[in-house]
């Protein structure tokens, strides 16, 4: 397996995605390959600062970075020699079998698009979070913030990815299905929820179990949260807010610890035909690390089959 690193996407690149990219590569099973992209003189002065040795790593040059404000279309179109644009080159003629990056995050979902192309079938990808449980599991929101805007066929869809990524991913036997709403009867909500609860309340393709509030998003009643990626996104950065609230105040809580982004490196573009992986920002090298390790599983897991399965 080779997985592909965009070594100056992220706040602190490439200082912390070269550290996590030498972090990982000591965890990962052997026959497992990181390829770096980006700036090669950068990346080597960066190993030798760590005195490690650049032949563990394959290193791709690339003159160009799309940085975070940067207009996603524009930024792929134009700079064709970008860490971004060469990563998605390598990714959809085979030479990796994931890419990851925590960088400009338009970038990427415009990328993956345009080069390994949504799913036959798919009606738009979407990107998931994991929510910690009070169980101690962990559940999985969809969208959170690629589709801003969704009809009740795309919300149906989402159930789908949840579905598929929270088995073979998250190791959920047989996950719960339920779509966030502001109440729990069938009726309560906007016309788009009470559309989608319409066509998933008779879905032969996962398990739904109806309405989910806000308040049981991280109890065990569901695995599987669906909405759309503006609820979603507003859901993720409060939830994000709790850990950074909680060391504020000085608590040191073991559930709260969970909700630190560190944890989980990053997510998956979820209907696409290869494994395309965003990372957080403000990545630092256990993110970009655990990053990389998510990108592993993803690829392990061979979701795509899976989601063309169901689909066709």
């Amino acid at each position: 397996m080779r997985i592909g690193i965009d070594v100056m996407g992220g706040d602190y690149a490439p200082k912390k995605t070269v550290h996590g990219a030498i972090l990982a590569q000591k965890d990962l099973p052997r026959g497992t390959e990181i390829v770096l992209f980006g700036k090669k003189e950068d990346i080597l002065s960066e190993l030798k600062s760590f005195n490690i040795s650049s032949n563990i790593f394959e290193i791709v040059d690339c003159s160009e970075v799309i940085e975070m404000g940067e207009h996603a279309v524009k930024g792929i179109k134009q700079k064709t020699k970008s860490s971004i644009s060469v990563g998605f080159h390598y990714l959809a003629t085979g030479k990796i079998d994931g890419f990851a990056s925590a960088g400009n995050t338009g970038a990427m979902f415009v990328g993956g698009f345009y080069s390994v192309k949504a799913i036959t079938g798919i009606i738009r990808p979407c990107i998931s979070s994991v929510l910690p449980k009070q169980n101690g599991g962990v559940g999985i929101l969809l969208d959170v913030g690629a589709n801003p805007d969704c009809k009740a066929d795309v919300l149906y869809q989402f159930g789908i990815l949840g579905s598929l990524f929270a088995q073979h991913v998250c190791g959920i036997e047989y996950p719960k299905i339920g779509l966030l709403n502001l109440g729990e009867e069938k009726t309560k909500g906007s016309m788009l929820t009470q559309a989608a609860y319409e066509i998933m309340e008779d879905s032969k393709d996962y398990n739904f179990i109806g309405n989910i509030e806000g308040r049981d998003l991280f109890e065990e009643d569901s695995d599987v949260i669906v909405c759309d990626g503006f609820t979603g996104n507003i859901v993720l950065k409060q939830s994000e807010s709790f850990y950074n609230l909680m060391k504020k105040r000085g608590y040191d809580d073991e559930y709260f610890n969970r909700f630190n982004y560190e944890n989980y490196g990053g997510t998956p573009i979820l209907g696409l035909n290869k494994t395309v992986i965003i990372g957080h920002g403000i990545s630092n090298e256990i993110a970009i690390k655990n990053m990389i390790t998510l990108t592993k599983d993803v690829v392990e897991a061979d979701l795509s089959t899976k989601i063309k399965e169901i689909l066709n």
